[in-house]
């Protein structure tokens, strides 16, 4: 099994979380200095990295799967942590010790330091000035709290896609990925491999109440358990999940057993009986049909932005 399957790209209500671990230890608080261990870290070059060492943090803001720290005269960090990079709260000048370890930023009372696992250094570090430079990272999706039924619908329809993939383009909703994408969708009670255009009135209804109602489940989950301890251990594989990361075990609504689809690197997981009127979909036209619909990698699907 790859480490694709072992992690999974930290969705919104994990960055959520992050952020409300974050906003106690850091905000109004100086950044006394940025250690970066790997040369793949960081993508930009101006403005230096230095620049933000001895600024303090004014506000952190969620772009996409991104965080992004805004210091004092409009300077931004911007970290993606993609599949396997995770946060981790040290004591205040932690060793970085390790490969693994790829950088830490340290504040008078603790180091923020960002670990990766596996061989490929799939994380980033932008550093902008200006809230213009910092759009350049937005992929374009839409807020999901901040949008009506309406706007869910229309950025949805924009192309003829799969349920699956439309949930999961940064430049259609923000924020959402493989995991939560699984568990609204089971939610809906609806197909994975169902076409937007093709959805009546009531389906997207259904469709944008499960969105709302599965991040917000999670999201308020999750900042709970992060106001009592820093998340250290961010999965999208979790037990109380109803699909996602679940195949072969009992579907919690209806106990029949939780399928799969699997294409390239990625999966599906839904509940046949639930989710597509018995049909089990895990075959291999199937499998083409969400793999042509689908990036080849999760690099290239968190590489599409808005044109």
């Amino acid at each position: 099994m790859g480490i694709l399957f072992l992690l999974s790209m930290p969705e919104l209500p994990d960055i959520a979380a992050y952020m409300t671990a974050l906003e106690p230890r850091i905000i109004g608080q100086p950044l006394e200095r940025v250690r970066v261990a790997s040369a793949f870290l960081l993508r930009t070059a101006q403005p230096p990295l230095s620049a933000a060492e001895g600024k303090h943090v004014r506000e952190l803001r969620r772009i996409g799967k991104r965080i992004a720290f805004g210091f004092e005269d409009d300077l931004w960090l911007v970290l993606h942590l993609m599949i396997a990079g995770r946060l981790h709260w040290r004591p205040s000048g932690a060793k970085l010790a390790g490969r693994q370890n790829l950088g830490a930023f340290d504040f008078p009372d603790g180091s923020l330091v960002l670990t990766e696992a596996g061989t490929k250094r799939r994380a980033s570090l932008h550093v902008f000035h200006g809230e213009e430079a910092l759009s350049s990272v937005d992929p374009g999706g839409i807020e999901v709290f901040e949008s009506d039924l309406d706007t869910f619908r229309a950025a949805l329809m924009t192309e003829n896609r799969t349920l699956k993939r439309a949930l999961t383009d940064p430049r259609v909703l923000s924020g959402i990925g493989n995991a939560y994408s699984d568990e609204i969708l089971h939610v809906a009670k609806m197909s994975p491999i169902a076409l937007t255009h093709k959805l009546n009135p009531e389906e997207w209804e259904r469709l944008y109440a499960a969105t709302r109602e599965t991040l917000t489940l999670w999201m308020d989950r999750l900042k709970a358990e992060a106001k009592t301890a820093f998340p250290e251990k961010v999965t999208a594989f979790r037990k109380d999940m109803a699909v996602h990361g679940r195949f072969g075990e009992p579907c919690p609504r209806c106990g029949e057993k939780i399928q799969r689809i699997r294409y390239a690197d990625n999966e599906t997981n839904y509940c046949a009986k639930c989710q597509t009127g018995g049909k089990v979909l895990a075959d291999r036209s199937l499998s083409r049909l969400l793999g042509k619909d689908w990036p080849r990698t999760l690099d290239e699907l968190e590489a599409l932005k808005k044109r």
